[in-house]
C-alpha cells in the first residue's frame, strides 16, 4: 500500500516505560497497545470501545483518506497515518485491529505476522478459502495471535444460554432457528466486494450454529432477490433461507435479509428434549405505550446498538489472549469453519441443492471441506 501522506509526528518517539513484547506478554504487564487501520463504520466502532477498556490503550490509526485519518487522529489525540506500513513499524503497536474492507484482509494480517504484531480481524478473512488458510497457517507458524470478530459469542445472552445448554439443562437438541436482518442494505459499492449475502450475514449465524449445538453436515440454501434489481445484476440475494442438519442429529433453520424495513434484528432459539431458549431483545429502552386501540415500543435500527457491550467484550478478551498469552477464544480455524459453511450455502444457492460436508479433526481446531457428489440424508 502506497502511503498518500505519512504525518511527522509518526517519526516521534513515544515515552519510555514498562513495554509488552509481540510475542509474549505476561500477566501484569502494561497496557495492550492498539493500532487501528479502517475507520469506516466499524472500525469506528472498534476505536470508540478500545478507548473505554482499561487494559488496552489506542496508539495509533491508519486509513486511506488523508482527511479521515487526520481529523480522527486529532479528535482522539492519537498518531495517524495514510500508510499501513508505519502502524507496523512502530515499535508501541502490540496488536493490531483490521476494519478494513474485505480485500486488504489477507496481506493485512500477513504483513503484521511478518512485523509479530497480533491481529484482531473482522469478518470474513477473505472471499477466497486459499487466501483464507494461507493467512491463519501464517498467523500460527510465526506465532501471532489472530482473532476473527464473530461479536455473538460475545453477547451475555447468547453466551448464557450457550453455557446453559452445554450443562444440559435444554437436554438433546432439536432445532436451531435464528434470523439476521438489517433495515436497509449497505451500499452498492460494498455489496460489490462483500463475497455475497452468505459471506457477509449467514457466516455469522453459521458460527453461531457451529458454537451453541455443534458441527454440521448439510446446508440447503434457497434465496432471492426481491427489493431492487441492483442485487440480481451483481448476482447476489437480499432475501434467503438456510436450513442445516447438524452431526448430532438436530436440525437448523436460518432467515436472512438485507431489506427489512422495521428495524435491525437478530434473534435465536434453540429447542430441546427439557426446554427451549429465545434470544430476541431488540429494544432500547424497556417501556410500551399504550394508545387507544394500539400498543408500540422502539426498536434498534443496527447492529450496533444490537451489539454494543459484546463489539467491547470481544476486545477486550483479545486483549487479555495477547496479555496472557494464551489461545484466542474464537480462532482463525472458526473463521475458516464459518467461511466454508458460507460457501457451501453459496453453493446450494446456485445449483439448487443440499451441500454436505465434510470435516477433518487437527491439533488445533475442525478443518471443513465440501464433500464431492449428489448429497444424501444423513
Amino acid at each position: 500500500m502506497t502511503p498518500i501522506r505519512v504525518d511527522e509526528r509518526v517519526r516521534s518517539e513515544r515515552a519510555s516505560g514498562p513495554r509488552l513484547c509481540n510475542r509474549c506478554h505476561p500477566v501484569g504487564a502494561s497496557r495492550v497497545r492498539f493500532g487501528l487501520a479502517g475507520l469506516g463504520r466499524i472500525g469506528r466502532l472498534h476505536a470508540d470501545n478500545i478507548r473505554r477498556i482499561p487494559s488496552v490503550e489506542l496508539v495509533r490509526i491508519v486509513d486511506a483518506s488523508e482527511t479521515v485519518a487526520r481529523a480522527f487522529g486529532e479528535e482522539v489525540g492519537v498518531e495517524w497515518s495514510t500508510a499501513y506500513e508505519d502502524l507496523l513499524d512502530d515499535v508501541a503497536v502490540d496488536a493490531v485491529v483490521v476494519a478494513t474492507p474485505t480485500a486488504l484482509h489477507v496481506s493485512m494480517i500477513e504483513a503484521a505476522a511478518a512485523a509479530g504484531k497480533h491481529v484482531f480481524c473482522e469478518k470474513p478473512i477473505s472471499v477466497d478459502r486459499e487466501s483464507s488458510a494461507r493467512a491463519v497457517e501464517l498467523a500460527r507458524s510465526t506465532g501471532i495471535k489472530l482473532q476473527v470478530g464473530f461479536h455473538r459469542r460475545y453477547h451475555p445472552d447468547w453466551r448464557a444460554a450457550t453455557e446453559r445448554i452445554r450443562s444440559g439443562e435444554l437436554g438433546d437438541v432439536y432445532f436451531f432457528r435464528t434470523s439476521l436482518r438489517d433495515m436497509r442494505p449497505p451500499s452498492l459499492e460494498y455489496l460489490r466486494g462483500s463475497g455475497g449475502l452468505f459471506v457477509d450475514v449467514t457466516i455469522h449465524d453459521l458460527d453461531a450454529a457451529r458454537w451453541m449445538v455443534g458441527e454440521i453436515d448439510e446446508v440447503t440454501a434457497i434465496g432471492a432477490a426481491l427489493s431492487t434489481p441492483a442485487f440480481a445484476e451483481t448476482g447476489d440475494a437480499d432475501n434467503a433461507i438456510v436450513t442445516l442438519r447438524f452431526a448430532g442429529g438436530a436440525l437448523g433453520a436460518i432467515d436472512n435479509s438485507r431489506v427489512a424495513g422495521y428495524g435491525y434484528e437478530c434473534s435465536t432459539e434453540v429447542v430441546g428434549s427439557k426446554a427451549t431458549v429465545r434470544i430476541a431483545h431488540h429494544r432500547r429502552f424497556n417501556n410500551e405505550w399504550l394508545t387507544p386501540g394500539s400498543v408500540s415500543a422502539d426498536w434498534v435500527a443496527d447492529f450496533g446498538e444490537r451489539f454494543g457491550q459484546a463489539y467491547l467484550l470481544e476486545l477486550e478478551d483479545f486483549a487479555a489472549a495477547v496479555s496472557e498469552d494464551r489461545p484466542c477464544s474464537v480462532t482463525g480455524d472458526d473463521a475458516l469453519s464459518a467461511f466454508v459453511l458460507a460457501e457451501a450455502c453459496e453453493r446450494s444457492f446456485r445449483e439448487g441443492r443440499p451441500v454436505r460436508l465434510q470435516r477433518e479433526q487437527t491439533e488445533t481446531g475442525v478443518i471443513y471441506g465440501l464433500a464431492e457428489g449428489a448429497s444424501q440424508a444423513a
